[in-house]
């Protein structure tokens, strides 16, 4: 009604002016134009054989978006043994009718898309290792148009890296720039495939260097930026504004699945270190010392002695190994290797592992309020998952809340622990109470209190007597499932 209105009032305007008019040209008046009072300008042009805008990332991407590939993969998928068109979940979605008739087929080819980014001429390519695990046939399309059968040549789960191989020649490549440059607020490119489109280009700046501990990947040293990063993109690459590769796009954290400003890359200082080791010898190893890593938080540092939060606190060592061997004992606070100091548990761990097995190693360890040297020999990481693991631990209070009894022979059976274990065993514990909020479990063994022996609830009682008086958080070294860690309550 409101559009009718509208046109119909520009309609009688439009009427009325028209009669004004000729009214005049009866009354034989003439109506001119007022002239202009300048004439109107000419259009300029801007000089075709200018570059573009001085702002622009144009001649970088020019030069990098040719060496990022699409990679496609299939690979042939089991139905589950105990799968059945019968489960209540499938029909509840496919209908009981559609369940009755459906034949699930055995085996199924399934498809991923990701990216790839050429790294030298003779075709080697990165990528994520979840991008190509497990796929049958492996192919990439490059930027004009040509699709190639890739091999995969080698890769590593721990970092999320896998290396391809295409045989052709000429292939643009990308140079490998230095990630430890990478700093804080620095622009950086993304390239790579988001939802199947094909070469993308997004941008942003660096938002945080060393993330580590999200539960992404075993070893994590993420890059993070807010450079727009969507499934397809794995694989892809994190470029400075020089051109060079700093990273390989790997990861988002997402409430929707798609981007919401927080990305990860593998920082291609480790990435390259991955590569070098699969082209050498077809896979990764890793130094190995041995132990349980905590980290220190301050009412641990408070609990040792340690006038600063800073290092590594070692929760168990493993028997016989390089750490035992060389003397490192539980209790120890590692703070620095090499002469470089250590910041938190996954940067020592980080460290440990992209060392050479036989490397030797001089740890800088604080022992009973002394610093002392230590040099040890690297072991090779054992195939089978680490023990050695970082568990963040609160603390404060006392132990309110909290019942314990003799450890007998009987609990330890039944706690799968040696016949020679000695403790106090936590019974009882209140969720709310502080020691809970510190990590204690009900079924931890405590072994010591404030470095001292507890052989039963008498030598229990006692040291947590002694720690209230002193007005000290009570350190606690805690037998859980058969390996050691140490809790400030």
């Amino acid at each position: 009604m409101s559009n009718l209105w509208t046109r119909s009032r520009r309609a009688f305007a439009l009427l009325l002016t028209s009669a004004a008019l000729g009214a005049l040209v009866v009354a034989g008046a003439v109506v001119h134009s007022p002239p202009a009072a300048n004439p109107p300008a000419s259009f300029q042009f801007a000089d075709p054989h200018e570059g573009p805008s001085r702002n622009s990332f144009a001649p970088v991407v020019k030069k990098t978006l040719p060496a990022v590939v699409n990679v496609s993969t299939s690979k042939v998928v089991k139905t589950p043994a105990d799968f059945s068109p019968m489960d209540p979940l499938f029909r509840r979605f496919f209908g009981e009718e559609f369940g009755n008739s459906f034949n699930v087929p055995l085996e199924r080819r399934e498809r991923s898309l990701g990216s790839g980014v050429i790294v030298s001429r003779e075709g080697y390519i990165l990528t994520n290792n979840h991008v190509v695990d497990g796929a049958t046939d492996i192919r990439v399309t490059l930027s004009d148009k040509r699709e190639l059968k890739a091999r995969l040549i080698g890769a590593d789960a721990k970092t999320d890296i896998a290396v391809l191989k295409v045989d052709a020649a000429g292939l643009p490549f990308m140079v490998l720039g230095d990630s430890s440059k990478a700093q804080v607020g620095d622009f950086v490119l993304a390239i790579g495939n988001p939802f199947g489109l094909g070469g993308t280009v997004t941008m942003g700046i660096i938002s945080a260097t060393g993330r580590g501990n999200l539960g992404i990947e075993d070893y994590e040293d993420f890059i993070q930026t807010d450079a727009p990063i969507n499934p397809g993109n794995s694989g892809g690459a994190l470029v400075n504004d020089r051109g060079e590769l700093i990273g390989i796009n790997t990861a988002i954290l997402s409430r929707s699945g798609g981007n919401q400003g927080v990305g990860f890359a593998v920082p291609i200082n480790l990435a390259r270190a991955v590569t070098d080791q699969i082209l050498k010898t077809g896979h990764v190893t890793r130094g190995y010392l041995g132990i349980m890593l905590q980290p220190v938080t301050p009412a641990i540092a408070q609990a040792f002695g340690l006038k600063e939060t800073q290092g590594a606190l070692v929760g168990d060592v493993e028997p016989n190994s390089p750490a035992q061997k060389s003397g490192v004992e539980k209790g120890d606070i590692i703070l620095a290797v090499n002469g470089k100091a250590v910041i938190d548990v996954n940067q020592l761990r980080l460290s440990i592992s992209m060392m050479a097995p036989g490397s030797a190693v001089d740890l800088k360890v604080f022992r009973n309020g002394v610093e002392r040297e230590i040099r040890a020999e690297l072991g090779e990481m054992p195939s089978k998952q680490e023990r050695a693991s970082t568990e963040e631990k609160g603390g404060g209070g006392a132990l309110d809340g909290v019942d314990v009894q003799d450890l007998t022979p009987e609990t330890a059976r039944a706690l799968h622990l040696p016949p020679q274990t000695r403790g106090v065993v936590v019974t009882r514990i209140d969720p709310a109470s502080e020691a809970a909020g510190s990590g204690l479990q009900e079924g931890d063994v405590i072994q010591e209190v404030n470095r001292q022996p507890v052989r039963n609830t008498a030598d229990f009682d006692r040291a947590l007597r002694q720690s209230a008086e002193a007005g000290k958080p009570s350190l606690l070294l805690v037998d859980r499932h058969g390996t050691t860690l140490f809790i400030a309550v």
